[in-house]
C-alpha cells in the first residue's frame, strides 16, 4: 500500500505546505487509488508536519510550494517531494500515480515569499 497526501484546502493544492487547510491522504493499492480521506492541518511548526505525515505512513507529498527545511526532512525520510503542482487534488494524485506528475523544485524561502509561493 502506497500513501499520497496532497497539501490542500477545499480539495484544491495549496501554494503553501505549511498554511495549508489540511491533506487530502490517497491510499493506493496496485496503482490506484482506492480510499481518500481529509486530515486537518494540525499546525505550522518547524518540522513537526513532516513527521506527522511519516507517522501516518505517507509514501509521496504533493504542494504548490514548501520550504526548504520541510524538503530537507522529508528527503531524509525517503518521502518523495512533488513541488509546484496546482489544480485539483485528486487530479494531481491521479497524474503522479500515471506518471506525469513531475515536481518543479519550487522551494519557499522560510516565509519571505508574500504570495510568490509556488510561482
Amino acid at each position: 500500500m502506497m500513501k499520497i497526501a496532497v497539501a490542500s484546502d477545499n480539495g484544491m493544492i495549496t501554494e503553501h505546505f505549511g498554511h495549508c487547510e489540511g491533506f487530502m491522504i490517497f491510499d493506493v493499492e496496485n496503482n490506484q487509488i482506492v480510499k481518500s480521506e481529509m486530515i486537518d492541518n494540525p499546525g505550522h511548526r518547524p518540522g513537526f508536519l513532516p513527521n506527522f505525515l511519516n507517522d501516518m505512513g505517507v509514501n509521496v507529498i504533493i504542494s504548490g510550494g514548501m520550504g526548504g527545511g520541510a524538503i530537507d526532512i522529508f528527503n531524509k525520510k525517503n518521502i518523495e517531494v512533488i513541488v509546484g503542482a496546482s489544480g485539483s487534488a485528486e487530479v494531481a494524485a491521479e497524474a503522479y500515480l500515471q506518471g506525469s506528475l513531475k515536481s518543479t523544485g519550487s522551494v519557499c524561502h522560510e516565509h519571505q515569499h508574500h504570495g510568490e509561493c509556488g510561482e
